[in-house]
Protein backbone atom coordinates (compact mmCIF):
# COMPACT_ATOMS: atom_id res chain seq x y z
CA UNK A 1 0.00 0.00 0.00
CA UNK A 2 1.16 3.53 -1.37
CA UNK A 3 0.89 6.41 1.02
CA UNK A 4 -2.72 5.06 2.39
CA UNK A 5 -3.82 4.16 -1.65
CA UNK A 6 -3.16 1.24 -4.48
CA UNK A 7 -2.92 3.13 -7.81
CA UNK A 8 -4.35 -0.33 -8.87
CA UNK A 9 -7.48 0.88 -6.75
CA UNK A 10 -7.44 4.48 -7.71
CA UNK A 11 -11.37 5.69 -7.24
CA UNK A 12 -10.25 9.02 -9.70
CA UNK A 13 -8.95 7.48 -12.38
CA UNK A 14 -11.84 8.21 -14.10
CA UNK A 15 -11.08 11.81 -13.88
CA UNK A 16 -8.28 11.81 -15.23
CA UNK A 17 -7.73 11.54 -19.77
CA UNK A 18 -3.63 11.44 -18.88
CA UNK A 19 -1.05 8.75 -18.68
CA UNK A 20 0.45 6.97 -16.17
CA UNK A 21 3.31 8.93 -15.97
CA UNK A 22 1.50 12.12 -16.55
CA UNK A 23 -0.29 11.16 -13.46
CA UNK A 24 1.99 10.34 -11.16
CA UNK A 25 3.46 14.01 -11.93
CA UNK A 26 0.21 15.30 -11.29
CA UNK A 27 0.61 13.74 -7.96
CA UNK A 28 4.13 15.36 -7.73
CA UNK A 29 2.98 18.52 -7.77
CA UNK A 30 0.38 18.52 -5.32
CA UNK A 31 2.49 17.22 -2.80
CA UNK A 32 5.35 19.71 -2.87
CA UNK A 33 2.71 22.24 -3.67
CA UNK A 34 1.19 21.36 -0.07
CA UNK A 35 4.21 20.94 1.52
CA UNK A 36 5.34 24.59 0.67
CA UNK A 37 2.18 26.55 1.40
CA UNK A 38 1.33 24.46 4.47
CA UNK A 39 4.87 25.23 5.94
CA UNK A 40 6.73 28.31 4.71
CA UNK A 41 6.12 31.04 7.18
CA UNK A 42 6.38 28.11 10.23
CA UNK A 43 8.27 29.72 13.16
CA UNK A 44 11.63 27.47 13.35
CA UNK A 45 14.94 27.55 15.50
CA UNK A 46 18.17 25.18 15.26
CA UNK A 47 16.06 23.24 17.98
CA UNK A 48 13.15 21.96 16.03
CA UNK A 49 14.89 21.44 12.69
CA UNK A 50 14.71 17.94 12.68
CA UNK A 51 10.83 17.75 14.49
CA UNK A 52 9.84 19.94 11.83
CA UNK A 53 11.53 17.62 8.73
CA UNK A 54 10.29 14.49 10.25
CA UNK A 55 6.68 16.18 10.60
CA UNK A 56 6.95 17.57 6.81
CA UNK A 57 7.80 14.05 5.66
CA UNK A 58 5.38 12.12 7.69
CA UNK A 59 2.24 13.86 6.20
CA UNK A 60 3.55 13.53 2.77
CA UNK A 61 3.72 9.80 3.32
CA UNK A 62 0.45 9.46 4.30
CA UNK A 63 -0.60 10.52 0.95
CA UNK A 64 -2.24 8.98 -1.61
CA UNK A 65 0.91 7.09 -4.16
CA UNK A 66 4.01 8.38 -2.30
CA UNK A 67 6.61 5.22 -1.99
CA UNK A 68 9.17 8.05 -0.33
CA UNK A 69 10.18 11.64 0.70
CA UNK A 70 13.28 13.24 2.07
CA UNK A 71 12.76 16.10 3.52
CA UNK A 72 15.77 18.56 4.64
CA UNK A 73 15.96 22.60 6.00
CA UNK A 74 19.33 24.14 5.80
CA UNK A 75 20.77 24.58 9.31
CA UNK A 76 23.14 27.28 8.36
CA UNK A 77 20.58 29.59 6.64
CA UNK A 78 18.47 29.44 9.97
CA UNK A 79 22.01 30.02 11.99
CA UNK A 80 22.47 33.44 9.46
CA UNK A 81 19.02 34.91 10.00
CA UNK A 82 18.49 33.91 13.70
CA UNK A 83 17.36 37.46 14.90
CA UNK A 84 16.93 38.78 18.67
CA UNK A 85 14.66 36.07 19.49
CA UNK A 86 16.07 33.18 18.11
CA UNK A 87 13.69 32.05 16.04
CA UNK A 88 13.12 33.10 12.03
CA UNK A 89 10.34 32.08 9.89
CA UNK A 90 10.99 29.20 7.47
CA UNK A 91 11.24 30.38 3.77
CA UNK A 92 11.14 28.23 0.59
CA UNK A 93 15.07 28.79 0.46
CA UNK A 94 15.62 26.56 3.22
CA UNK A 95 13.79 23.82 2.10
CA UNK A 96 15.03 20.56 -0.02
CA UNK A 97 12.43 18.20 -0.35
CA UNK A 98 12.09 15.20 -2.90
CA UNK A 99 9.06 12.98 -3.17
CA UNK A 100 9.31 9.84 -4.69
CA UNK A 101 5.48 8.47 -6.64
CA UNK A 102 4.45 5.30 -8.11
CA UNK A 103 1.19 5.15 -9.81
CA UNK A 104 0.21 2.00 -11.67
CA UNK A 105 3.70 1.07 -13.47
CA UNK A 106 5.01 5.02 -13.74
CA UNK A 107 7.64 6.55 -10.97
CA UNK A 108 8.87 9.89 -11.01
CA UNK A 109 10.35 12.36 -8.17
CA UNK A 110 9.50 15.46 -7.34
CA UNK A 111 11.66 18.05 -6.15
CA UNK A 112 11.00 21.58 -4.48
CA UNK A 113 14.81 23.50 -4.59
CA UNK A 114 15.85 26.95 -4.05
CA UNK A 115 18.13 27.65 -7.31
CA UNK A 116 20.24 30.39 -6.48
CA UNK A 117 20.64 31.65 -9.68
CA UNK A 118 16.65 31.93 -10.08
CA UNK A 119 16.95 33.10 -6.75
CA UNK A 120 13.29 31.01 -6.94
CA UNK A 121 12.46 27.72 -4.61
CA UNK A 122 11.99 25.54 -7.88
CA UNK A 123 9.15 22.53 -8.06
CA UNK A 124 10.12 20.29 -10.97
CA UNK A 125 10.58 16.68 -11.86
CA UNK A 126 13.51 14.90 -12.12
CA UNK A 127 15.78 12.05 -10.92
Amino acid sequence: MLGGLNSMQDPAQDYFNCTDRERAIFEAGIKLGTIYHQYVGVPINLSNLVSLENAIRESVMVQPFVISADVKIDPETVKKRQGVYKYITLAGDMLSVSVRIRYRNSEVTGHLQYVEKMDYPLMYVGD
